[in-house]
């Protein structure tokens, strides 16, 4: 059920007595502070639209003027965005001092130039500020501030509003934290086509839920909402290895998605890596070694399990050989016949779903270590402690969200698992290599 909603109550905030409309539903689980494009924050009528839909959703709004009516009428106050920006961060303190909102974690909404202005208050008090979202920002106002953004930012721009969105384009390019372009169909600037604005209001509560909950800098919560979104958070802790330019390698299926937004925020090449394993005569379910893609394919076999069952001569080499056809044809399949990337000399992170034994894993580790990458690392948003402390000595590095104690399968830390499918797999390989060449 839906919190009830309460009518928003007219605030005085802050030493600059700041005009506001605070709104709140019984109990709720965070605040986003609304920074509009000129002064009168609390009128706008979209903005009202959306804070009246948050409410409903469980979050607290504060509709904001950040600029009097003596300062809104010099126009160059609206386009002041260091004023604006402190303005916000006035109010975060107000919000901070205040009882009944003091312990909610808090989050910006910024519309227009109000974008730019919440970028450049989350960057001067990125202890307090969790979330970012701008609607049709202007994110390239923020300038050099936008490197120290540290909250995750969602940048939702319409997909007719061309300009805007080559701006924010670029703003992304120049962040560090968390971030996701997300572009709303048939939408211009102010959102007025049918269903737009819900579709904002839609994709920003996702964003607020999964990122505004107890002030925590990398908030993990299970379940994850799907695969793109443990991606999501899993890049935020891969961004100290972006300035190594990456080789990102995704264990197919599942790892994917999760594989596609790491490479796209670290700005990084993906790539697949392609595990088979070598099936026992008899018992193909029992392993007895692996063939694992690359620009110089490996096969790993386990000796002792090897010599323990007396496999026939001959046998390994045949099943390599056809475990190496069908590694081909999903290359085929997936990247259309593109060689395999090097990694000598790369720094190397291996990404998947999820770990549960490790047993697939271990092998394409001890295969990339073999190439000798620079730097191994291994991520993945949720894992079995046991398994990942054995993999430690496998990399450089392990890199996971959340090792919950019991581990349960994978896909029972997920709200949605569903099957990765080929295309879906072909898709977003296709998409990073465009976003790669369009970018060179």
């Amino acid at each position: 059920m839906a919190p009830a909603q309460t009518q928003p109550t007219r605030m005085i905030v802050g030493p600059h007595h700041l005009e506001g409309l605070l709104g709140s539903p019984a109990s709720p689980k965070g605040l986003v502070i609304f920074a509009h494009g000129s002064g009168s924050g609390r009128f706008s009528p979209r903005n009202n639209h959306v804070a009246r839909r948050l409410e409903h959703e469980g979050f607290a709004t504060l509709l904001l003027d950040l600029l009097s009516s003596e300062e809104e009428a010099d126009r160059r106050n609206v386009f002041d965005i260091e004023l604006l920006a402190s303005r916000l961060v006035e109010a975060t303190e107000w919000a901070r001092a205040t009882p009944e909102i003091a312990r909610l974690p808090i989050g910006f909404f910024g519309a227009s130039t109000g974008g730019g202005a919440a970028l450049v208050a989350a960057a001067m008090d990125p202890e307090h500020v969790s979330a970012v979202v701008s609607r049709g920002g202007r994110p390239d106002l923020a300038g050099n501030a936008l490197s120290s953004v540290e909250a995750p930012t969602l940048l939702l721009v319409g997909s007719r509003d061309e300009h805007v969105l080559e701006l924010n384009r670029w703003a992304m390019q120049n962040m560090r934290c968390t971030v996701e372009l997300s572009i709303v169909p048939g939408a211009s600037h102010l959102f007025e086509e049918l269903g737009t604005l819900d579709e904002v209001v839609a994709r920003a509560t996702r964003w607020f839920g999964t990122y505004l909950n107890a002030g925590d800098r990398n908030p993990v919560e299970l379940p994850f909402p799907n695969r793109r979104a443990a991606g999501r958070l899993l890049a935020g802790q891969l961004l100290k290895f972006k300035d190594a330019h990456p080789l990102i390698l995704a264990l197919p299926r599942g790892g994917v998605p999760v594989a596609y937004e790491v490479a796209e925020r670290l700005n990084a090449d993906l790539d697949l890596l392609l595990v088979r394993k070598l099936g026992a005569p008899h018992h193909p379910e029992f392993g007895i070694g692996a063939v694992i893609d690359g620009d110089n394919p490996q096969i790993l076999i386990n000796r002792d399990v090897v010599g323990q069952l007396a496999v026939p001569s001959g046998y390994i080499h045949n099943e390599a050989h056809r475990q190496f056809r069908e590694i081909e044809r999903r290359r085929e399949q997936y990247l259309g016949g593109r060689k395999p990337i090097p990694v000598t000399g790369r720094t190397v992170i291996v990404v998947d779903d999820g770990i549960a034994t490790g047993s697939t894993v271990r092998a394409a580790l001890r295969a990339i270590r073999q190439k000798n990458p620079a730097k191994l690392i291994l991520a993945v948003p949720v894992g079995a402690p046991d398994s990942l402390l054995s993999l430690n000595s496998e990399c450089d590095e392990v890199v996971c969200l959340i090792t919950p104690d019991p581990f349960h399968a994978v896909g029972a830390h997920y709200d949605d698992f569903t099957q990765t499918t080929d295309e879906e797999v072909k898709r977003l390989l296709d998409d990073r290599a465009i976003q790669l060449a369009e970018a060179e």
